[in-house]
């Protein structure tokens, strides 16, 4: 077990410095009360880093972050700065192909008193888990896609070692979910394996994978239904794996059902290093008028603390997770200290200053 951990911090573009200060504040917050500490390292790299020089991910910052125990990134990118191809400035995703980041993981949580525009039966929670695929796909040209003055073409690349490495971590957690009492232990494969040979490969991988995971159900689903069920019934789901494109569509529906990207958290996750963010964009619009919401950025450092407590056998941090999660939760089922993008008035002091006083009920 370790008492200082180096975390690794991008704050991004945008309003990203904005969200991931009240983060860091908590987090320290939490580290002080618990009795260990971090080590923050400020790493540049973003949209507004290469409008300045170039590059978007210096060497510097690669390296800082495979030596860190932990990667926290704020919001990324901007509309107006773009590389030479007409494509937008995404180091986060470079960071996923480089650290090998294969496990996108995006809670979907509906609580009672949370909005959502789902018209939810009395008495149903929401509670799944969407991974998504974060490395090949058809994320697997970006930037190196053929295009001519009459077509173009982008390629999707499914292997078989990163499928085994997914579908191992959907089913270790789908397991430990009900272990801890959150779902029934299912996976379920979303894929388009009736039109893809591809998706069909995927599926295949899939069904051995399963076998080896007597003790988890299984099965699958095809991606328009799947999107249909989010709407219709998405309390039925527990753990969901699929491709980085879909996986990027259906996290945005996720968190559309949760009322909105400003409450949706993710990770991504490789064998050595991880990577822990808001689902939402920079939002250059609203930039510097204090009015961000923290909340996505706030839940995404909980996952943080899970992970690295889960990963050093360190309870205090895996305890320390779960009360900054549900602190934010609470707040934002409270309704009354909410920020204009769920309806309300707050700034983003006022929304991280609630969840601090959230922490501090004994």
């Amino acid at each position: 077990m370790k008492d200082v951990y180096n975390i690794a911090v991008f704050q991004g573009d945008g309003i990203g410095p904005e969200i991931m200060q009240p983060t860091v504040d908590l987090l320290s917050f939490l580290a002080g009360r618990g009795g260990y500490r971090y080590d923050f390292t400020d790493l540049p790299a973003g949209a507004a880093h290469y409008a300045k020089t170039g590059v978007s991910l210096p060497d510097t910052s690669m390296k800082g972050a495979r030596e860190a125990d932990a990667i926290l990134l704020s919001a990324m990118g901007l509309p107006s700065v773009r590389y030479p191809d007409g494509t937008e400035i995404s180091p986060q995703i470079d960071l996923r192909k480089a650290l090998n980041l294969f496990a996108g993981v995006r809670p979907v949580r509906i609580f009672p008193g949370q909005r959502t525009p789902l018209n939810m039966p009395d008495g149903r929670t929401v509670d799944f888990v969407l991974i998504r695929e974060s490395t090949e796909g058809l994320f697997h040209t970006q930037g190196r896609g053929e295009v001519s003055e009459n077509e173009a073409r982008e390629t999707l690349l499914i292997t078989r070692e990163t499928s085994e490495l997914l579908f191992d971590f959907a089913f270790a957690m789908a397991r430990a979910r009900k272990e801890a009492g959150r779902g029934p232990g299912r996976v379920t494969c979303v894929d388009k394996a009736n039109v893809f040979r591809a998706f069909a490969f995927f599926r295949e991988i899939f069904d051995a994978k399963a076998k080896q995971f007597p003790d988890v159900a299984s099965d699958h689903a095809y991606v328009d239904a799947t999107a249909l069920w989010f709407v219709q019934k998405p309390w039925d789901f527990d753990v969901l794996v699929t491709e980085n494109m879909f996986g990027d569509i259906l996290s945005d529906l996720g968190a559309g059902l949760m009322g909105g990207l400003g409450v949706a958290p993710s990770a991504d996750i490789g064998r050595n290093h991880a990577v822990f963010q808001p689902c939402h964009g920079s939002a250059p619009d609203i930039a510097g008028q204090g009015v961000a919401n923290p909340l996505a950025m706030i839940l995404s450092g909980a996952m943080m603390l899970e992970w690295l407590g889960l990963r050093h056998d360190h309870a205090a941090l895996v305890a320390d997770g779960t009360h900054l999660r549900e602190a934010a939760e609470g707040v934002i089922a409270s309704g009354e200290v909410l920020t204009g993008d769920l309806g309300g008035t707050a700034t983003t002091q006022e929304a991280a200053a609630a969840v601090t006083a959230a922490l501090s009920v004994p």
